[in-house]
Parts: C-alpha cells; structure tokens; sequence
C-alpha cells in the first residue's frame, strides 16, 4: 500500500531537497509545492520507470569489471609516463577481455565454446 502512494521515497525526498534549494525561500507555501512536486512527479512517471535487473551470469560481469578495470589502470599508467607502449598494453587488454567474456558467456549458455 505505502509502495503504491510513493513509489520512491528518496526521489521524493531529493525532488523536495532541490526545490527549496532552487527557489531559495523555505516558507510554508514553497516546502508544500515542493512536497507536492516530489509526490506527484514519482506517482506519474512509475510506469516509465524500468524493473530492476536480474543478473543471472554474475561470473561473466566479473569477469568483464575485472578486464575493463585492468584495462583503464593501464591507460592511466600510459598518460602518467607517457609511453606508447602502455596504450598498445591496454589495447591487448581490452581485447583479451572481449574475446575471455564472450567466450564465458558462450560455455555458460550452451556449455561449449567451439561447436
């Protein structure tokens, strides 16, 4: 029930929160609009609102987070030394990554990678 009349709570409260801050004024009038404002706006777009994901693979978004934050230390590294040789590193990285996490992907679907 209490879902139905505010359908995110901490939207309402950060919608409220703005307002009073755009306006500047915190009179009774302005905190009732904003309270309104932070009501009405969550009620109304709920239906655009996507459902939340359901992760099935974790192993595979694992594995991907774990390339792409190799992958961006070594770029981080190429701009502080200023070497070519880091850049290509992190172009071998990334595609060492997409082929690993497709190929996961793959053997977690259908339980081969080769057909």
């Amino acid at each position: 029930m209490m879902r139905k009349l505010l359908p995110a709570p901490l939207l309402s409260l950060a919608l409220l929160v703005m307002w009073l801050l755009l306006v500047r004024s915190y009179t009774l009038g302005q905190v009732l609009l904003g309270a309104l404002a932070g009501w009405a706006m969550p009620w109304f777009f709920a239906s655009l609102r996507p459902h939340r994901p359901r992760i099935r693979r974790p192993l595979v978004l694992a594995l991907d987070t774990i390339y792409a934050i190799g992958m961006l230390i070594v770029l981080v590294a190429g701009i502080r030394y200023a070497s070519q040789m880091y850049f290509e590193a992190a172009l071998l990285i990334a595609l060492f990554g997409f082929v690993g996490t497709a190929a996961m992907a793959k053997f977690l679907l259908r339980g081969e990678v080769i057909e």
